[in-house]
C-alpha cells in the first residue's frame, strides 16, 4: 500500500511541477505576473511537498494504513483546491465560489500537514 502512495503522490507531484514550470514560463514571456501566488504554491506544496512525502512513503511504512491514506489524500484534495482558487480568483470567479474552494483546499491541506507530523513524530514505522 505504501508504494501505492508514493507512485500516486509522485505522479501527481509531476503534473503540478509542469503546470507550475508552465505558469512560471508563460508569465516570463508575458511579463504578467498575475500568476505568481498561484505558481509559488503549485510548485512549493503541489510539487516540492507531494514529492517529499512520495519519497517519505517509499523509505518509511506506517503501521497505520488508514492514517497514511488519509494523510495522502488530503494531502491531494487539499493542494488542488488551495491552488484552484488562486486561479479562480484571477479569472474573476465570483468571490463566495473561490473562497470556498480556496479556503476548503487550505483547511484540507492543513489537516494533511497535521497529519504528516502525527505520522513523523508519533506513529511507529515498520522496518
Amino acid at each position: 500500500m505504501h508504494k501505492k502512495h508514493s507512485m500516486l503522490l509522485l505522479r501527481t507531484a509531476a503534473i503540478f511541477g509542469a503546470i507550475g514550470a508552465g505558469i512560471g514560463g508563460h508569465m516570463a514571456g508575458s511579463y504578467d505576473y498575475n500568476f505568481r501566488a498561484a505558481h509559488a504554491h503549485i510548485l512549493v506544496v503541489g510539487w516540492l511537498s507531494l514529492f517529499a512525502w512520495a519519497v517519505y512513503y517509499r523509505i518509511f511504512k506506517p503501521v497505520s494504513v488508514k492514517v497514511a491514506a488519509l494523510h495522502v489524500y488530503t494531502a491531494i484534495i487539499g493542494t488542488i483546491g488551495l491552488t484552484s482558487g488562486f486561479i479562480l480568483e484571477i479569472f474573476n470567479v465570483p468571490q463566495p465560489f473561490y473562497f470556498i474552494v480556496y479556503i476548503g483546499g487550505g483547511v484540507t491541506l492543513l489537516l494533511s500537514f497535521i497529519l504528516f507530523a502525527y505520522m513523523a513524530l508519533f506513529m511507529k514505522h515498520e522496518d
